[in-house]
């Protein structure tokens, strides 16, 4: 049986994330997880957080604060889930929602100032919209006019 576990990055998981492969169709509504690390223009506090699946690096996703943030809450205790992906070779297999299912309890853990996780997913991605809605983000039906067109922004009280 296959374990996912969440973890803060760590320059060790360098060579497979960048090893990451997405598809075209996806790479619209995300980035590719070093292009985010390795970003100068994101805020310094924010958390990268590694999907591990058996302990490799199969997925990806930034925690951040800033400025971005307050274009989707107002909430200071707030983090913006941004760049989720995992790698196309590992899709299907329930890693994101078993990733996204560990979120609230990582948060306590490393986070334990932050009491909501926001983010905005495509209208047009209905893959992830129905994925966050099935791992306890809800939609309070409220849209942010985003670069790629209107989003939904979504909700996870921790």
């Amino acid at each position: 049986m296959s374990h996912v576990t969440l973890a803060q990055y760590h320059p060790s998981f360098e060579r497979q994330l960048g090893d990451f492969h997405l598809p075209e169709d996806q790479l619209q509504f995300t980035g590719m997880p070093l292009d985010k690390i390795h970003n100068p223009s994101i805020s310094k506090d924010t958390s990268h957080v590694v999907i591990l699946l058996d302990d490799e690096p199969v997925g990806y996703f930034a925690l951040e604060k800033g400025e971005k943030l307050s274009k989707y809450s107002s909430n200071p205790k707030a983090r913006l889930l941004t760049s989720f992906s995992i790698d196309s070779r590992h899709q299907g297999k329930g890693i994101a929602k078993d990733g996204l299912n560990q979120l609230p309890e990582f948060i306590k853990e490393h986070l334990p100032d932050t009491n909501e996780v926001v983010l905005g997913v495509n209208k047009r991605n209905k893959a992830a919209t129905s994925l966050y809605l099935k791992t306890g983000f809800t939609d309070e039906d409220e849209i942010y006019e985003g670069p790629k067109g209107p989003q939904h922004i979504l909700h996870l009280k921790i």
